[in-house]
């Protein structure tokens, strides 16, 4: 046999190579206007995924929540905490989706198609919705006002200057409602009383009881339905300047169950 005829029927070593080389390389790869739709694609999944099932972003509408949260801030909400039989405590700030009426015509939506289309996907803060911090739960009674001005749960008197804006109580820790005297609850089950920490500038549950000379009033307009929470506020996220985690004051730990 002939070193040619070797060579044929073997392949030399650089025949070899070059052949992996050609199969290897013969691999298509995608132009680069097609991997940016593909990563494009995985990402809008992603950040759809995210705003359905764990995190959205909102901003502060108003300041109702000052001193905490001054107007455009904007916010994170996680939505794991009230997964399964967990519902909001006492305490809680919430995000919660208008019970009917607080909201007047078109508060809250995009200002323009970008937006709204980066609002559906989870990737432009959403509005339309309400910001308060719960108050009282199932069960509980709040009332307004012991002798120095402080709600009460349950009888038992919230010292709230942690977080309520200073100045913004007149006489009591009630002022939307028009009165220092009133009462809410027991509240129904799956329902929750939320009240804004800028007292004197929140129209929320105080402001939407219905008052005795009321006779168009709803009962029960007050509260909010567990149902339309969307998640728990944890952490301010811009401006810089201005983020912060958020948590439970301990201000409700001394809260007695309902009776």
């Amino acid at each position: 046999m002939t070193a040619h005829d070797s060579d044929a029927a073997t392949g030399s070593p650089k025949e070899s190579r070059s052949g992996r080389g050609r199969r290897a390389s013969g691999k298509k790869q995608l132009p680069l206007w097609q991997e940016t739709l593909l990563l494009l694609g995985i990402a809008l999944v992603l950040a759809i995924g995210i705003k359905a099932f764990f995190v959205q972003a909102f901003y502060i509408p108003s300041p109702s929540m000052e001193p905490g949260f001054v107007l455009n801030d904007r916010i994170l909400v996680q939505k794991v905490s009230y997964w399964g039989d967990s519902d909001p405590e006492r305490g809680d700030i919430v995000v919660f989706k208008d019970p009917g009426g607080w909201l007047p015509p078109g508060a809250g939506d995009p200002p323009n198609l970008a937006a709204a289309v980066l609002t559906k996907i989870g990737l432009y803060p959403a509005g339309g919705h309400l910001v308060k911090r719960v108050i009282g739960v199932e069960g509980d009674v709040v009332t307004c006002c012991d002798r120095q001005g402080r709600l009460r749960v349950n009888g038992q008197p919230l010292a709230e200057t942690d977080y309520v804006k200073p100045g913004s109580i007149d006489e009591c820790a009630g002022p939307m409602s028009g009165t220092c005297d009133w009462s809410a609850g027991p509240i129904p089950p799956g329902e929750l009383f939320v009240m804004g920490d800028n007292r004197n500038r929140s129209a929320d549950s105080s402001d939407h009881m219905c008052r005795p000379e009321d006779t168009a009033c709803t009962p029960g307009a007050e509260y909010v339905p567990v149902d339309n929470v969307v998640g728990k506020v944890f952490v301010l996220v811009w401006p810089v300047d201005h983020f912060r985690m958020i948590h439970r004051p301990d201000t409700f730990a001394g809260v007695p169950a309902a009776r």
